[in-house]
């Protein structure tokens, strides 16, 4: 929330979603040195060492954080309204835009999908491909890090040459990629077994489709909130994508595909007792079916970014009225 907010300080509007992207650009970067490192040290030295390679590096930025100077407080808007804000709590001020809302949702959507895919693409190469933990890795870093940065960075360039033209573009892009994420994540899933060439294309094609969000939802957040606000719009935002998506999105993904599994298993009449553990190749056909989940939040997610589309201009326009109003007081 800090450094969104931050980055809404620095950058004019018209510039934010690609400013948002380069700071972003750091997720799916971080995400292919997670998946390329830590599957060739778990395949070498075991999965517990994996855990260690961030920390040193994590640790010095963080202090080099506190170097960082602030910014003046709205100093790019067009509009100069410094720390003014709005009467209220600042929470419910948030709440009743509109638009929020549904990005707020959307959040916990897209962070459901995200994560699901990222805890389990790994282990679907393993099990459903056949291939070893630290191919895993690298087919992973590829498919959702190298590309996922080249879709955050065209996102943000593509959401701020919207925006110019209308006042929803960007959710509008944001609406229209995931949409089409949808079936290029479905056929990625389906390939058969070792078709690692096809699904690699598809599922790069998804990556590439589904951060588009980032930058574009992002900044759409700084074009309906007061600067002084955007920090506690963007920890609400986060709230329900870490409370909701990313912590359901690997506990729904992994409880369903236990289940599926199981039910694999007994279809194929193998003998199950309490307790028993299922074997590879029904683990491998339920996370398979389990994964579908994802494609089928796409579409829904598609749906409530829509619906923020619809919404967004009014509260736009909106914000800017009392930004005039705020302004013409401080600059008479």
């Amino acid at each position: 929330p800090a450094s969104s907010s931050l980055i809404g300080d620095l950058y004019q509007p018209h510039a934010r979603a690609r400013a948002m992207s380069v700071f972003m650009v750091g997720l799916p970067l971080g995400v292919a040195l997670s998946y390329a490192v830590g599957g060739m040290v778990a395949q070498h030295y075991g999965w517990r060492p994996a855990f260690f390679v961030a920390g040193v590096p994590g640790l010095v930025l963080g202090v080099l954080c506190l170097f960082m100077r602030e910014p003046q407080r709205g100093g790019a808007e067009i509009l100069g309204v410094g720390a003014a804000r709005r009467p209220g709590s600042p929470y419910l001020l948030v709440l009743a835009i509109p638009t929020m809302g549904w990005i707020i949702i959307s959040g916990a959507l897209h962070n459901f999908n995200l994560y699901a895919l990222s805890f389990f693409l790994p282990a679907f190469l393993i099990r459903y491909h056949r291939v070893s933990v630290e191919a895993a890795g690298f087919i992973s870093a590829v498919v959702i890090g190298t590309v996922g940065a080249a879709g955050m960075l065209l996102g943000g360039w593509l959401g701020d040459l919207w925006a110019r033209r209308r006042p929803d573009g960007r959710m509008l892009l944001a609406c229209i990629t995931l949409l089409a994420s949808a079936p290029a994540v479905y056929v990625a899933i389906s390939r058969q077994p070792g078709a690692l060439a096809s699904f690699m294309v598809f599922q790069a094609l998804a990556s590439l489709l589904m951060y588009v969000y980032y930058a574009n939802v992002y900044s759409t957040i700084h074009d309906v909130v007061e600067p002084v606000l955007r920090g506690t719009a963007m920890a609400l935002y986060f709230l329900a994508m870490y409370t909701l998506g990313a912590s359901l999105g690997p506990l729904g993904t992994g409880w369903l595909s236990d289940r599926l599994a199981r039910k694999a298993a007994l279809g194929a009449g193998y003998p199950l007792a309490h307790g028993t553990m299922v074997p590879d190749q029904f683990r491998a056909i339920g996370l398979q079916q389990a994964m579908y989940v994802i494609p089928a939040i796409c579409v829904l997610l598609a749906l409530v970014l829509f619906a923020g589309a619809v919404t967004v201009r009014k509260d736009v326009e909106r914000l800017r009225d009392w930004m005039r109003h705020v302004s013409g007081k401080c600059h008479p």
